[in-house]
């Protein structure tokens, strides 16, 4: 039987599920053919589906150098292995490796179609707030050459309108039930009609009732999914937007950056659905707040700081918190924390480890989809006993419809960095449950901080890994003080600024007016 034969059978035991067969024929064809790139790539999707990145990262090693990088189809499929390689890296607990690695797939598809380059480099970018140290200086390395491949694009002259409202338009691929929806409905939804009008852009795929909802509240509503950069711009500069805020930044392949780049409105901003700055010249400002914006030599962009949260809470369900903490019927404390596996970095887990030989008997309940089959289990589990986890304390959970719930079984969540939880931190608030965090000087690593302040816990917001052990060791230890929280928290999270809506957009729309007002004056000055 030949390689095409015997791959045409590969491909029919995948098909059925049937993968450990499948597998024993991809290892024929190696024998037979061991250049025959397709069986490495095939095993490799195997390895994927089965959620075991260390054997999918072994094929992809094996794979990678037998690709010739100087022709061109062969040049894209060794970038999707680097990518691939360096997400796993993430994966895994390896930043900054796994950072670079990505940043070199985008390095190698430098000339055109400039749509896979930025789409690389804008992951590499979002990847790069999972690393920690990385400085100002590392970030604009990248930001330049994310700029080299914008140079082709002929950007809109400035232009200002005397509208009797402010057009305001917000461009997303999130206009759903999403993170970014839960942090802005109020602004999506409740801007004042007599001041101002809403436009939205819209190049997302998933749609759900959310969609359809904030299509009520429109006044523009523009499917852009499917329409070039420049077609997309076009429309916009036809809307006559005076202020466009991008609530991506480098989430989704940077996929509305381009967009941007035309500068189809007066002034344009990014913010809330990214944690840092896009870099690129293109953004006037970032919205961030007092309390989170840290180093501003961090932004490219000008950083508008609202007085108190630049984000407002929405929650999606009306689910009552517990009405004690868990420790009250288990007679130990259960930390946890429902943040990605990719956040969780060598030096939190280590920090972890410590919190719980600090706290007797305590337990670690860690959620996400990556603990959610046998296999990603044990993988993460052998990672922990490398930190000096004793496993029986650790409980691994994988996604479920009404996560909610589960903070009934956490006293005390903690909270990951540099790349720090935001919604997951709200959520855990709002369930009753106190969140232990850690913060740093850029804008990205003070989510918690900001959260916390504004809820009035800025207590347990520290910034160093020594006090972040010693509060949640603390806390741990106040019984009293745990269900006092339970049964206040949400209390206190609804009166505070961060779910204080009308506050917020009284806030909001004064930075609105005032940034259009200081672009026209700084334009007709001749800046």
């Amino acid at each position: 039987m030949n390689v095409y034969e015997l791959y045409s059978q590969a491909l029919e035991r995948h098909k059925e599920k049937k993968y450990d067969e499948a597998l024993k024929i991809l290892d024929e064809i190696k024998i037979l053919a061991p250049n025959y790139k397709k069986a490495y790539m095939f095993e490799s999707l195997i390895w994927k589906t089965l959620n075991n990145p260390f054997k999918e990262a072994e094929a992809l090693g094996i794979l990678l150098p037998k690709y010739d990088v100087s022709l061109p189809e062969e040049k894209y499929f060794a970038a999707y292995v680097l990518n691939r390689l360096g997400n796993i890296a993430m994966e895994i607990g390896l930043k900054r490796p796994g950072m670079q690695s990505v940043w070199f797939a985008a390095k190698l598809l430098e000339k055109p179609p400039q749509s896979d380059f930025t789409r690389l480099l804008s992951n590499a970018i979002l990847k790069a707030n999972a690393v920690e140290n990385f400085s100002p200086e590392d970030f604009q390395k990248l930001y330049d050459d994310y700029e080299k491949f914008l140079a082709d694009v002929v950007p809109y002259p400035k232009k200002f309108y005397n509208h009797k409202k402010i057009r305001v338009g917000f461009i997303s691929a999130d206009f759903y039930k999403h993170v970014v929806t839960a942090w802005s409905w109020a602004l999506l939804t409740g801007l004042d009609k007599n001041f101002f009008e809403m436009y939205f852009y819209f190049n997302g795929s998933v749609k759900d009732n959310i969609t359809e909802r904030l299509k009520f509240f429109a006044d523009g509503w523009r499917d852009i999914r499917g329409l070039t950069d420049e077609d997309a711009a076009k429309k916009i500069r036809e809307d006559e937007i005076d202020i466009l805020f991008d609530l991506g930044g480098h989430t989704k392949g940077g996929s509305t950056l381009r967009i941007a780049a035309y500068r189809p409105a007066s002034v344009q901003m990014s913010g809330i659905g990214y944690m840092g700055s896009t870099g690129l010249k293109c953004f006037d400002y970032f919205l961030s707040d007092e309390i989170c914006a840290g180093d501003e030599n961090f932004f490219t962009e000008k950083v508008l700081k609202l007085p108190h949260s630049h984000i407002c809470y929405e929650p999606w369900a009306n689910i009552e918190p517990a009405k004690n903490p868990p420790c009250v019927k288990n007679n130990f404390v259960t930390f946890g924390s429902f943040n990605r596996y990719e956040k969780m970095t060598d030096e939190i887990l280590v920090a972890w480890e410590k919190i719980l030989d600090a706290v007797p008997q305590s337990r670690l309940i860690l959620k996400h989809v990556d603990f959610g089959s046998d296999n990603g289990k044990k993988i993460v589990g052998e990672r922990l006993k490398s930190f000096g986890f004793d496993l029986g304390r650790i409980e691994m959970r994988g996604v479920t419809p009404n996560h909610l719930v589960e903070y009934a079984d956490v006293d005390i969540a903690l909270d990951t960095f540099p790349y720090t939880g935001g919604v997951t931190t709200c959520e855990a608030l709002y369930m009753g449950v106190p969140v232990v965090s850690l913060y740093g000087k850029r804008h990205g690593t003070r989510f918690g901080l900001s959260i916390l302040k504004n809820v009035g816990l800025e207590e347990l917001a520290v910034d160093s890994l020594d006090e972040y052990i010693r509060r949640a060791v603390m806390l741990a230890g106040d019984w009293e003080l745990l269900k006092i929280l339970r049964k206040n928290l949400r209390a206190m999270m609804k009166k505070s600024p961060l779910m204080d809506s009308k506050n917020y957009l009284r806030e909001i729309q004064d930075a609105f007016k005032k940034i259009l007002n200081e672009q026209k004056n700084f334009s007709s000055a001749g800046g």
